[in-house]
């Protein structure tokens, strides 16, 4: 065999071999999913419905998904028959052998903490080796809980008054009304159940997050979360606040269009979790899409893994503005024309 066909079988097998973020496999799990209350999938259409989820940028990058149906609840039917059969795949292939970086959206932020808290102890009583997880990248997390959440199974329940406001809300985020047989994983995602499950994890693994301030619903959403948000998500629960509140960034000294002032922000973060990117432009659907939404701004630039690397991004501090009316503002370089999912694994790489 020719010398130049032997490289590049090796260059091929090289590739293969390589994980997908800075030499560790990718585990993607995904958010909710609101047609799942009215479709109820099981099967290969839970499958189906996350590799559609991560299409955007994500699913071509990743080496395994936990896929999960959103009309059952987390600690139920989610541990046990999505994601307890999925670690245990994870643990025999040795995926995360010399470490793996789980990748949430939004609810899969609070199924992502439920797996750290539990999975160490699943698979030793199974006789497996637990995964070892280096660290999560957090987009739009919803593990301190949905304030439209609680409205909507209020509203199931029939104990909310609604208006047209509320139904406007509630019908633009799950696309319908629900009933109490069809609210599911929204029972988790109220605010103070969602704080209360696996709030302490023993495990250290470091929660990064990637917040937005946008909205997909031209702010007819925002009316019912409190501080600043995405659409869907109060930046309390995105920023991974220790309690919630209203907040206008997750960071006491930069706003989310990247301006260097005095803002309200967290005092304090649940355990493990460090806010890094935010934007004010971009949505609850904007972080792990292909696409820039707007400038990029940093809470922190760097945080370490759970083994001592470190992820960083690189920032400029510039003054915007005329004379004694301009500000100084912090931001990602070259992040007015690359997408938050997209920085996230250029710098991890």
């Amino acid at each position: 065999m020719k010398k130049s066909t032997l490289l590049l079988l090796a260059g091929l097998f090289s590739g293969a071999a390589q994980a997908a973020v800075g030499g560790y496999p990718v585990v993607l799990v995904h958010g909710f999913q609101p047609d799942n209350l009215a479709s109820r999938p099981t099967g290969n259409q839970v499958s189906t419905n996350g590799a559609e989820y991560w299409a955007g940028y994500w699913r071509d990058r990743a080496d395994a998904r936990i896929d999960w149906p959103s009309q059952e609840r987390v600690a139920g039917k989610i541990a046990s028959d999505y994601v307890w059969p999925k670690l245990q795949q994870l643990s025999r292939s040795g995926t995360c052998t010399s470490g793996c970086i789980f990748v949430s959206h939004s609810t899969g932020d609070l199924i992502t903490r439920y797996i750290i808290d539990n999975q160490a102890l699943w698979l030793q009583n199974a006789g497996l080796q637990p995964l070892n997880i280096v660290a999560t990248f957090d987009f739009a997390g919803a593990g301190g809980g949905v304030e439209l959440a609680d409205l909507a199974v209020n509203v199931a329940g029939g104990s909310g008054l609604i208006d047209g406001a509320l139904r406007l809300a509630i019908s633009l985020w799950l696309g319908q009304i629900p009933s109490p047989s069809n609210i599911g994983v929204l029972n988790d995602l109220r605010v103070n159940t969602a704080r209360q499950l696996a709030a302490f994890p023993d495990s250290r693994v470091p929660r990064l997050r990637f917040v937005g301030a946008g909205s997909d619903f031209l702010g007819a959403t925002g009316a019912f979360l409190p501080g600043e948000d995405d659409g869907v998500v109060a930046s309390h629960s995105s920023c991974g606040a220790a309690s919630a509140g209203s907040f206008n960034s997750c960071s006491r000294t930069v706003a989310f269009d990247g301006k260097l002032t005095s803002v309200s922000g967290p005092a304090s973060f649940m355990p493990y979790h460090y806010p890094m990117l935010m934007s004010e432009g971009y949505s609850h659907s904007d972080v792990i899409a292909n696409r820039a939404a707007d400038e990029i701004t940093a809470a922190s630039n760097s945080v370490n893994y759970l083994n001592g690397e470190r992820l960083q991004f690189n920032t400029v501090d510039e003054n915007r503005g005329w004379w004694v009316f301009s500000s100084r503002y912090r931001i990602v370089r070259n992040s007015n024309n690359t997408s938050m999912s997209a920085l996230v694994y250029q710098a991890a790489n």
